[in-house]
């Protein structure tokens, strides 16, 4: 049987007194590329904080590496997020620090390693994201692909086996993006990583998803392939991919249906 790595239990999370997802069941298999989608706000980088226990969950079990990171010691938690790296949406670079600086941070925190060791391996996750020439540069003196490139090798720092990326491409432009994407799949091919990836890029989801997971009405609404997603008559997986608002899906036809007639009406 296929390892599980990250795990979503009949879970519920939400903010305060507000939920936000209800009885979600997911699972995420090692080796996979899972790309997690649906309209903003609907939970999506919700599911990426409670994998690595920043957001508990108020019902359920989300289990990372087979652990209930919610019953997990202080150290064992640790331990668990030392093996999941994270690409947050925005990057959350320092400014103040140059990028050498910035990928260090893990391995100064949690590696233990010398600090010739620590600098070399920072040297080669440079290099992987292709920004090795760019090391002495701080965060503002960077393009916004480069900046996301840049805390894609901090996240990579400490080799971790799962790779949670939250909005990789928001804010770049079709070129830059693309090219992330095709980062993110050289990046699994090479190190052997499982990803879950958060966005609402059609594109990106044809080029980088094995499984596609839309999320709707607090729940999994889909999960399996693009072309199966494309053939499903769910409201909510074709409102997702026709870019069209869900109370538009329902009721969007008939508006435009009568929008017509009057046009016909004035014009005769």
């Amino acid at each position: 049987m296929d390892e599980l790595v990250l795990e979503y239990r009949d879970v519920m999370l939400g903010y305060e007194e507000a939920p936000v997802l209800t009885r979600v069941d997911l699972r995420v298999r090692r080796g996979e590329l899972v790309v997690i989608a649906g309209s903003s706000g609907c939970g999506k980088s919700t599911l990426l904080k409670a994998a690595i226990g920043l957001l508990p969950a108020w019902e359920g079990q989300v289990r990372l590496f087979g652990q209930d990171v919610a019953t997990a010691s202080e150290g064992r938690l640790a331990e668990l997020r030392a093996r999941t790296g994270m690409l947050f949406q925005g990057g959350v670079l320092i400014n103040s620090l140059t990028i050498t600086e910035n990928v260090a941070l893990p391995l100064e925190h949690r590696s233990g390693l010398p600090p010739r060791v620590q600098e070399e391996l920072v040297r080669m996750k440079l290099a992987l994201v292709g920004l090795e020439a760019h090391r002495h540069k701080t965060p503002p003196q960077l393009s916004g692909g480069m900046r996301k490139r840049a805390a894609l090798a901090r996240a990579l720092a400490l080799d971790p086996e799962l790779l949670l990326c939250d909005e990789p491409s928001a804010g770049l432009d079709p070129v830059t993006a693309a090219g992330l994407d095709e980062l993110l799949l050289h990046l699994r091919e090479a190190l052997g990583m499982t990803l879950v990836v958060v966005t609402h890029e059609l594109s990106s989801i044809e080029t980088i998803a094995d499984r596609l997971v839309i999320v709707a009405d607090g729940r999994v609404a889909f999960d399996g392939s693009l072309p199966q997603a494309k053939q499903s008559e769910l409201a909510a997986v074709q409102d997702f991919l026709q870019r069209r608002p869900a109370e538009v899906g329902a009721l969007g036809p008939s508006l435009l249906e009568r929008a017509r007639e009057g046009e016909s009406e004035v014009r005769g």
